[in-house]
């Protein structure tokens, strides 16, 4: 039977036929089939081969989105997972420099371009503070817009001593335990070498410490003093440890000297001396890493 609504046979006429109006314990629930189950030539799909196909789909996303985490996570060094890998092949690490941007066995390296010198220190060390605030101070006031001082710079007074352009230490420590470089101007035909052996450069070092401390009661006495030769590139390294003592400090230090085109490089690494035996392995480290790159930023 079927149910004409309309009042012709135009287009707004709707046919209801007589299967539409079934009751609805009659009705069947909806069968979702596949295109592969009408499909011709194939015949159908078994639920096996349709699970098979959407498990091959899971493992490719799954490995692509794995291979992506990974890629971010040594990327980011997320969790220390580069260090890590890094620190299974350290040396590798270390000859690519990665330890400049990535810790190495629990180093991070220094790298300095522009003064030509690099050295590893403890991966929990950070920048001296009071070093960093007078860079700052020093590139501010290179680009500064303020009118220039009345006083003739050259007429300021000057200090008697380097200072140092990097230096590293615990975070919140007070200084007494650290590691730092100075570069200072010599002429070009100075030589560490024309002192002597080690333990003469060794002396000659203590002498000018004491020196330097005058009107105090300043103790300086040499431990051990040896060369480390560069032949390839002509530098030789004297690596000094020495005790510091005076009215109110006792310090153990590792330092390191060499000369090259008009400069001596000193690294300089102290402690306390109670707290000598906690760093001995670490500051040796750093010391035998201490080493001249290239000449300048030209070359």
């Amino acid at each position: 039977m079927a149910i004409r609504i309309g009042s012709g046979s135009g287009s707004g006429s709707v046919s209801i036929s007589a299967r539409h109006l079934a009751s609805p314990s009659s009705r069947s629930l909806p069968v979702i089939r596949s295109s592969a189950d009408t499909g011709g030539g194939g015949g159908p799909t078994s639920e096996e081969e349709e699970f098979a196909r959407l498990a091959a789909t899971f493992r490719r996303r799954l490995v692509v989105g794995a291979g992506a985490a990974s890629l971010l996570a040594i990327g980011a060094n997320f969790g220390g997972v580069t260090s890590f890998l890094l620190g299974l092949s350290p040396n590798t690490g270390r000859a690519l420099r990665l330890d400049v941007l990535y810790p190495v066995s629990g180093f991070t390296r220094c790298f300095d371009l522009a003064n030509a010198f690099e050295f590893v220190y403890p991966a929990s060390w950070v920048g001296d503070q009071t070093l960093l605030y007078r860079e700052a101070f020093k590139s501010e006031s290179q680009r500064s817009l303020d009118p220039p001082p009345l006083i003739d710079a050259s007429k300021r007074p000057t200090r008697n001593f380097s200072e140092p352009i990097a230096a590293f230490g615990p975070p919140g420590s007070n200084g007494e335990l650290n590691v730092s470089v100075i570069v200072s101007p010599v002429p070009l035909d100075f030589s560490i070498e024309a002192f002597g052996s080690p333990k003469e450069v060794g002396e000659a070092v203590l002498r000018r410490i004491a020196k330097s401390r005058r009107g105090t009661d300043i103790k300086a006495t040499l431990i051990d003093a040896t060369l480390r030769e560069d032949p390839k590139n002509g530098v030789n390294y004297y690596k000094l440890e020495f005790k510091v003592e005076g009215p109110s400090f006792r310090r153990h230090n590792v330092a390191v000297c060499c000369a090259r085109d008009g400069k001596l490089y000193t690294l300089n690494a102290q402690a306390p001396e109670s707290g000598w035996s906690q760093v001995k392995k670490d500051f040796f480290q750093i010391a035998d890493s201490f080493n001249l790159t290239v000449h300048n930023l030209e070359n």
